[in-house]
């Protein structure tokens, strides 16, 4: 596909032109209930990815398959380009939805969709149907603007019906099929950009790593004036262990916690320093009163792009009204610590044992409890793909395209990890879209703005993408 006005007009031409079908179809995806934290809703989170391996049928991917887990369905397609020499892309999403009901404050159902100003209200609208099913009117933009029966590149599709019960099947469906999604480059349509003024692509997410630490001191509860002050009490470690965590410096006081860190460059904090960041309403939107955080980095550097530990959660003893004075029999501490690239999951859970183990004194026992593992993935600012990314999405927006990172985790990890392939983000969603929250929407001029991205985005792949 040249990159011409001539070209960039066709495309926005075929998108306008099939606008009210497009949305017609998403509608009624969307009024699809796909909880997949709803066992009530097993059947409906089945029946929307039916409806989206039907949905790609129609759209002309020749391969369309539901690949069963032992919780929800992934939805497989597969197009192939029919160049001996094209590059193979991988585009991943998910078709299920966060719970929702007009109790949680919706203005109407929220599973019956509302077009109303320029917006798209439904649940799963951005988060990830929208962003999911813009990729089907993209490749036919593609095609019809190119002239070609298939795609510039081989083109493939996961979209799994897990995501928002945290994927707990999702890494072993990626390695029973890692033949067939074998690929050179991974796309998540699963995020989203600064703003609507402010047109981004994210470069990487952070990783996580979640563990319960109990700790168990006297066989019972005992009496604080007959017995305490002689001997170990489990509260008073855990308040210990949560107030050693970090030095002075608000750093992570793990031995070994920063081996393997990738530091940020000069070139990636200037860029994250020109994105128009308001603190004072970053704090409002975090209903905090300060900043606080690793010293020498600022807000977006901590979050984005450094490595964290959070206490989610502390307790032990009595916890009723009035006192009660005890030595309590143990106590609980969770913590959370978010991965950057460089850092390896087993390490750190490896760096935390080791480190509880040399906190604590004779006398108290521990377990430690690691969940939620996930690892972190970045693709470098000058990676061949990742250019041909900003120059599609630059195509369409006609301004700068800036860079961002995600500060959360997510599944796009594995991918990297198990099929060995970069991970580049396409999200067209903005804060205000409200993911998660009642009356989620999607701006129906961005959406619009996706489709045009992703049929640029396969031509200039197919010539520019391999590494």
């Amino acid at each position: 596909m040249s990159n011409t006005p001539d070209t960039d007009n066709a495309v926005r031409a075929f998108v306008d032109g099939h606008r009210a079908a497009f949305l017609a179809e998403l509608s009624e995806w969307l009024r699809i209930p796909s909880v997949s934290a709803d066992p009530a809703r097993a059947e409906d989170v089945r029946r929307g990815a039916q409806w989206l391996r039907d949905h790609l049928a129609a759209t002309g991917f020749p391969v369309t398959e539901i690949w069963d887990t032992p919780g929800a369905p992934a939805v497989f397609a597969e197009w192939p380009s029919g160049d001996p020499d094209a590059l193979t892309v991988l585009v991943y999403g998910h078709h299920d939805v966060q719970p929702a009901d007009r109790a949680d404050g919706w203005r109407t159902d929220p599973f019956e969709p509302l077009i109303e100003d320029g917006r798209l209200y439904a649940r799963g609208a951005a988060d990830d149907k929208g962003q999911v099913l813009f990729h089907t009117l993209g490749i036919r933009a593609h095609l019809a603007v190119t002239g070609r029966a298939a795609p510039a590149v081989n083109l493939k599709l996961l979209i799994e019906g897990e995501e928002e019960s945290g994927s707990p099947h999702f890494p072993e469906l990626v390695r029973a099929h890692a033949d067939r999604l074998a690929c050179d480059t991974v796309i998540v349509s699963d995020t989203g950009m600064w703003s609507e003024d402010t047109p981004t692509v994210c470069t990487g997410m952070r990783g996580l790593v979640e563990c319960q630490i109990d700790l168990h001191g006297p066989g019972q509860d005992i009496h604080s004036g007959s017995f305490g002050g002689a001997v170990p009490n489990p509260a008073t470690e855990a308040a210990r262990l949560a107030a050693a965590l970090h030095d002075d410096d608000r750093k992570v006081a793990i031995p070994g916690f920063y081996d393997g860190v990738v530091g940020l460059t000069d070139r990636e904090r200037e860029l994250f320093a020109e994105l128009p960041f308001d603190e004072a309403g970053w704090l409002r939107t975090a209903h905090s009163r300060a900043t606080l955080g690793e010293a020498g980095y600022s807000t977006l550097e901590r979050i984005w792009a450094r490595p964290t530990a959070e206490v989610n959660g502390i307790g032990g003893g009595y916890q009723g009204p009035g006192g009660k004075t005890i030595v309590p029999s143990a106590a609980q501490l969770k913590l959370s610590f978010r991965l950057v690239a460089g850092q390896d999951v087993e390490k750190t859970q490896s760096a935390v044992r080791d480190w509880v183990a040399a906190q604590l004194p004779a006398g108290i026992r521990h377990e430690i409890t690691f969940w939620g593992a996930t690892r972190p993935c970045l693709t470098p600012l000058d990676h061949p793909a990742l250019q041909s990314l900003v120059r599609a999405m630059g195509r369409v927006f006609g301004q700068e395209v800036r860079f961002t990172r995600e500060g959360g985790s997510g599944p796009a990890a594995d991918l990297q990890d198990i099929l060995g392939a970069p991970v580049l983000f396409l999200g067209i969603s903005v804060p205000s879209d409200g993911w998660h929250a009642p009356n989620e929407k999607v701006e129906l001029g961005l959406l619009m703005k996706g489709a045009e991205t992703a049929a640029h985005l396969w031509a200039d792949l197919a010539e520019n993408g391999r590494n």
